[in-house]
């Protein structure tokens, strides 16, 4: 190949300047990472991505540099793709509350996507730790498998506040049971099937509640606190997004969506993100583990057709380079393709497939090209630099995410081989 291909001048560039790291285990000496604390610079939210959820490397990696950026770096918050309703009981517990035993529990319904051993080591952490680290959830209830996580704390706080507004939520509550699941893969094809009507209903009692909540803010704090009340908002404003979320994928899926419909989601959670910086301690910095999808910083293409505005693209407008994207990637093993499955467990069957070769002109190439392993890039020296032309393509589960890699993300984690984890594939 031409030397002056993409595939091989990044690869070149890759060469002389990505970091080689030694360790996936978590518990591993940590100082193969501290050429991490200048890439990050002064970042306050760091994320941590993945090409594919359910992933062994990935979430090894992950546990790896939320320990180092706690122990070494200072982060006590750790900001996960998980509901945000439903991140609250599981704070409390990473601070102590409850047993050990009580975590299997609190996950029972959840999609297994790496939450519970960093969990864990929270709370082992925490439990000798001058400054605890804190969790958080960012995402819609559920992650857009049911309204009921958000809405039924959201009934509790209205029963004492205002329980006139009680049996127009039951209704909405009833409607939303009706097609409840584990994920959006299978409440949003249930939600399909209802009557018109009640779609209908739903959307509407959901807004209305949301602008009551507004409107009387103040009649609401004369009755109870400010925490409660911004807690129960920021709950029924994700079981709003989650509902519009229903009528995007519909439209998506029938091929008359709107253009970059499926943003609601992401732009809950870069608000969540927000939301909880806002009412932490200054100086808070936060480690925010999510998808590649989510965490990139440029919009999301399918085939040419914008399909959504990532949550990363809305943090770098208003952090600017207080935000930090990493990407993570491997370039042989295997991965966990999610197939829609109605009938399986979370709406979606995991496919254990066999990576084929890196695609040139992909990211995954470059670090083969230039012989690396186990290895980290810095993108933002990249663009300092002005490497062009940068990769343009990026590993989404077996298939590629057409993107300019050098703009959508700050740093690249290379992993050689990945694994499906044995929990979910099947």
């Amino acid at each position: 190949m031409p030397a002056s291909s993409p595939r091989n001048s990044f690869a070149g560039w890759l060469r002389g300047n990505a970091v080689s790291l030694t360790h996936l285990d978590p518990e591993a000496p940590l100082d193969d990472l501290e050429p991490l604390r200048d890439i990050i610079g002064n970042a306050r939210v760091v994320a941590i991505g993945e090409n594919s959820h359910f992933i062994n490397e990935f979430a090894l990696m992950r546990r790896r540099i939320l320990r180092f950026l706690v122990e070494r770096c200072g982060f006590t918050v750790l900001a996960f793709e998980y509901g945000l309703s439903e991140g609250f009981p599981l704070d409390a517990w990473a601070q102590g509350e409850g047993t050990e035993e009580d975590l299997p529990a609190h996950l029972a319904e959840a999609i297994p996507v790496g939450v519970d051993e960093p969990l864990r080591w929270m709370r082992r952490h925490n439990a000798t730790a001058s400054k605890p680290v804190r969790f958080a959830g960012i995402d819609i209830p559920a992650a857009g498998g049911s309204l009921l996580p958000a809405l039924a704390p959201v009934a509790e706080y209205l029963r004492e506040i205002d329980p006139e507004t009680l049996p127009a939520l039951q209704t909405a509550m009833r409607i939303a049971e009706s097609f409840a699941g584990a994920s959006a893969a299978s409440a949003a094809p249930a939600w399909t099937r209802l009557a018109t009507a009640e779609q209908d209903a739903l959307s509407a009692i959901l807004m209305r509640l949301l602008i009551r909540f507004r409107a009387v803010e103040a009649l609401y704090l004369s009755r109870g606190d400010r925490r409660s009340y911004d807690i129960a908002l920021r709950r029924l404003e994700g079981a709003c997004h989650a509902d519009y979320g229903f009528r995007a994928m519909a439209g998506l899926y029938a091929g008359n969506g709107l253009t970059a419909d499926t943003s609601a989601r992401d732009v809950y959670m870069a608000g969540s993100v927000l939301w909880h910086l806002e009412r932490l301690e200054p100086g808070t910095r936060v480690v925010l583990a999510a998808h590649n999808a989510h965490i990139q910083t440029v919009p999301i293409s399918f085939d040419g057709h914008l399909t959504g505005l990532p949550m990363g693209q809305h943090l770098r407008r208003v952090l600017g380079d207080e935000y930090f994207a990493l990407g993570l990637t491997s370039i042989t093993g295997h991965t966990a393709d999610m197939r829609p499955d109605e009938n399986a467990r979370f709406g979606f069957a995991i496919d254990d497939t066999a990576l084929a070769a890196p695609e040139p002109g992909s990211v995954e190439a470059a670090f083969a090209d230039a012989g690396l392993g186990l290895s980290v890039a810095d993108l933002r020296r990249a663009r300092r630099e002005a490497v062009a032309p940068g990769p343009d393509r990026i590993r989404i589960q077996s298939a590629y995410l057409h993107t300019p890699v050098l703009d959508a993300f700050d740093g690249v984690l290379n992993v050689p081989t990945s694994t499906v984890a044995d929990d979910v594939a099947g």
